[in-house]
């Protein structure tokens, strides 16, 4: 007589390497999915940066040219959408995370328009763009304001969300019958339906200061929620999802959490040093958050009114789609080190 099957288990690993995004060192075609947000050109906490990789960005600047800044930083940023569009296999998604930027130079306040920037430079690339997010990040208090305050009529509107802008390299993906990867990352009805909108409430934004011994004084990262839905949107498990502009690491957390491989590239050697501190509790993190789809699946299913025609395979409830019957998520087992990286072993979740 044998007992129960053991629960299904994945190992994932995850890359991190000290480098420039304008030279990845990966080969053509490796990465399925991208999930980044760069420095912001034209915000004054990334001058330093761009002046680094390009000097004629501190000129610019010093001679109040926002204009020429803005078109330098972004070049900057040009060569790095070029390594994307070479690793980046066919089919493949980018999502970038970034926001506006508003300035005053040579006494000219204005609005410097980073997302149709970028949004430019895919489309010279060859990308098709894709429907994108606007996220509100409400980080500014009520109380501030720019220009006249509450006299018209030379107040400004306050800027209080970023977009995640989403690119395809090509066709679509194709897969196939019944690929075991991907039915198994299948996310739930509602959340497609919630996912899937083109504007997300409720992301709290994260603390932003940083240790004593870290690269500058901010992150400027964004929540976890927001790769943990990107890369569950647009990948499938055993893809690999790369991270550019690393930082603090937060997409590698989300491809930890959902069972993906993961690349990471950062140029400030410090951020890969402190991410080990990140990864403090992740498994019951993982797991927390895993067990909450669970159960918020169980309470859509208590509120709908027509009860679902299929049941999942792995867990004891109805979904409401065909292609939702194999949903697997995962938890985390142990996080270990490897030279260049982590090993990431999972275990399948029950419904608990």
């Amino acid at each position: 007589m044998t007992g129960p099957e053991p629960p299904e288990r994945r190992r994932s690993h995850h890359a991190i390497s000290v480098g420039d995004a304008r030279a990845l060192p990966l080969p053509a075609d490796s990465v399925e999915l991208v999930v980044t947000s760069p420095p912001y050109p034209m915000i004054e906490q990334w001058d330093g940066t761009f002046a680094a990789l390009d000097p004629a960005v501190a000129d610019a600047l010093d001679a109040g040219d926002g204009e020429r800044a803005f078109d330098l930083m972004h070049a900057v940023l040009d060569e790095a959408w070029a390594e994307l569009d070479r690793v980046l296999a066919p089919g493949g998604i980018v999502c970038v995370n970034v926001g506006d930027a508003t300035r005053s130079l040579a006494d000219r306040f204005r609005l410097y328009s980073n997302h149709a920037r970028i949004t430019e430079s895919f489309s010279a690339l060859g990308f098709d763009q894709l429907p994108g997010i606007l996220w509100r990040k409400p980080t500014n208090s009520p109380t501030k304001f720019m220009g006249s305050g509450t006299l018209p009529p030379n107040a400004y509107v306050t800027l209080e969300h970023e977009h995640v802008l989403v690119f395809r390299k090509g066709d679509r993906r194709s897969f196939p019958p019944h690929d075991s990867d991907r039915y198994g990352a299948a996310y739930f009805w509602e959340e497609r339906n919630r996912w899937f909108s083109d504007v997300w409430e409720g992301l709290t934004g994260v603390d932003q200061e940083l240790g004593l011994d870290a690269p500058r004084e901010r992150a400027a990262a964004f929540p976890f929620e927001l790769p943990y839905r990107l890369v569950t949107m647009f990948s499938v498990h055993g893809d690999t999802v790369l991270d550019p502009f690393w930082g603090t690491g937060t997409t590698t957390l989300a491809a930890m959490a959902t069972a993906r491989d993961s690349i990471g590239v950062e140029r400030d050697a410090g951020f890969p040093a402190e991410f080990e501190d990140r990864l403090d509790g992740l498994p019951s993190r993982t797991e927390r958050r895993t067990q909450r789809r669970l159960s918020e699946h169980r309470e859509f299913l208590e509120d709908r009114n027509e009860a679902p025609d299929y049941r999942a395979d792995h867990y004891d409830f109805d979904v409401v789609t065909r292609t939702e019957r194999s949903i697997r998520l995962y938890g985390i087992t142990e996080v270990a080190p490897i030279a260049g990286g982590y090993r990431v072993d999972h275990r399948a979740l029950n419904d608990e």
